[in-house]
Order: C-alpha cells, then sequence, then structure tokens
C-alpha cells in the first residue's frame, strides 16, 4: 500500500470504523441472535471492539501485523461464546501475512489465511448457516478479483462485499447445523444467521477504508459479472468458429 506509518493509520481507521458499526448494529445483530442463538453477539461484538479501540490507542510504533494481531487477542479475551475465538483466533492467525506490509498479494494471503482458521475452528462446511456462508464467497471473490481479473484492490473489495450480502441472503432460507442455531433444527429456516450478518459488517467497513486510502475508481459491485470478456474465439483454436 505506502510506507508504514500509512499502512498503520490505514488499519487504525479500519478498526474505528468497524469499532463503530458495531456499536451501531449491536441491537440489530441482537436481535437476529434472540431467534437463533443467545441473544448476545450483537453486546458482544460492540464490548469486543470497543475493547479493540483502547488497546490500539497509543500503539504508535506498531506495524499493520502488529495492529491486527492485537485486534485478535483482544476479540479472544473480551467476546465470548463462539465468536471470541472464531474472530480473534483468525485475525491473530492470518496477521502473519501482512508482516511485510499491506499489499494486493497480502491481503489475499491474510484473506485466505482467515478464511481457513474460521474452517479449521468452527468445523463448519458452508451451507450450515454460519459466518462460513458469508465469508467463502467474500474471499473466493475477492481471491478471483484479484489473481484472475487483475482488478484494483479496492474494486476486489467492492465485488466481495456483494458476494458477502449474496452470503448472508443464503443464510435465511436453509436450515442451520452448527452451533447453538442448529438445535432449532427446521425451526431455524427463515432466520438470517447474526454471525455471517457481522462478518458483512466488517467486510463494508474494510471496503469503505480501502475507498478512503485507495481512492474508488470504477466501481463495478456485482460479483456475478465478468469483469473480464471471453476472448473472441478466433478460427482453427477450437471456438465456435474452427470446429
Amino acid at each position: 500500500m505506502a510506507d508504514t506509518a500509512t499502512e498503520r493509520e490505514a488499519v487504525r481507521s479500519a478498526i474505528e470504523r468497524v469499532a463503530a458499526r458495531m456499536e451501531e448494529e449491536k441491537e440489530y445483530l441482537t436481535d437476529l441472535d434472540s431467534a437463533i442463538g443467545d441473544a448476545d453477539h450483537g453486546a458482544n461484538m460492540d464490548r469486543g471492539f470497543q475493547a479493540v479501540l483502547e488497546k490500539t490507542d497509543g500503539m504508535d510504533d506498531a506495524d499493520a501485523a502488529e495492529l491486527v494481531k492485537t485486534v485478535g487477542v483482544t476479540l479472544i479475551s473480551e467476546v465470548g461464546g463462539a465468536a471470541g475465538p472464531l474472530y480473534g483466533g483468525s485475525f491473530m492467525s492470518a496477521s502473519a501475512e501482512l508482516g511485510d506490509g499491506i499489499t494486493a498479494e497480502s491481503t489475499v494471503a491474510f484473506a485466505e489465511a482467515f478464511l481457513d482458521k474460521v474452517q479449521d475452528r468452527g468445523d463448519a462446511p458452508v451451507g450450515a448457516k454460519t459466518m462460513v456462508d458469508a465469508l467463502t464467497p467474500a474471499v473466493h471473490t475477492y481471491k478471483k478479483s484479484i489473481e484472475e481479473d487483475d482488478l484494483e484492490p479496492v474494486e476486489a473489495l467492492t465485488k466481495a462485499v456483494d458476494a458477502c450480502q449474496r452470503g448472508v441472503n443464503f443464510t435465511t432460507p436453509i436450515r442451520a447445523k452448527k452451533g447453538r442455531a442448529s438445535y432449532l433444527g427446521w425451526r431455524s429456516v427463515g432466520h438470517q444467521d447474526p454471525g455471517a450478518t457481522s462478518t458483512l459488517c466488517i467486510v463494508e467497513e474494510l471496503q469503505e477504508t480501502a475507498v478512503e486510502y485507495l481512492g474508488d475508481g470504477s466501481l463495478e459491485a456485482d460479483a456475478t459479472s465478468p469483469t473480464v470478456p471471453d476472448e473472441e474465439p478466433t478460427p482453427g483454436d477450437g471456438g465456435p468458429e474452427g470446429v
């Protein structure tokens, strides 16, 4: 991205945005969790990120990896239930990918490491009505946008937000297979997963931070639309005209 000081400023900005968003969404997340969980997800996430704000305040010499690791350590200690180990452990583990700075490549590695740790700790596949249902399409879309479509990170994140939103929507009509919501069986159908929703909130704030530091450019949000058109088939190459 830039020098260490700018990266530190950007990470702090992201932390402040996420903390403010969790405070704003506290009641909404609690309402979602009340229907299929412990009714504490909103309060837990808000308390955790307010603690992160306090812990990272004054870390004036920390680099991006150190700040993100502190986010993870703090969430583990402050957030109860499954969310603390899942979010906290994943931030801690993935922070190592930012050790050499924030680049398009390192953020892809960070996103993949984060998803791997969530799946390892939670043992939840896609379709179990968990945060994995929102995180997986977001990470896959971000990676594909960077590595296959050669998009800039800010546009890749914009598409990841769209993919994440689709994942959140996917959780509503399916039956929960993991966590407390699974105890409800078929009665969990029709309820949006709170963990998937908080994941979307975080990804949206990361995208807003990227826009702040990298500019919005020309953003195409639709994660389902191809950004690199198929090459025109030429006669003799196996395409329709060459068959």
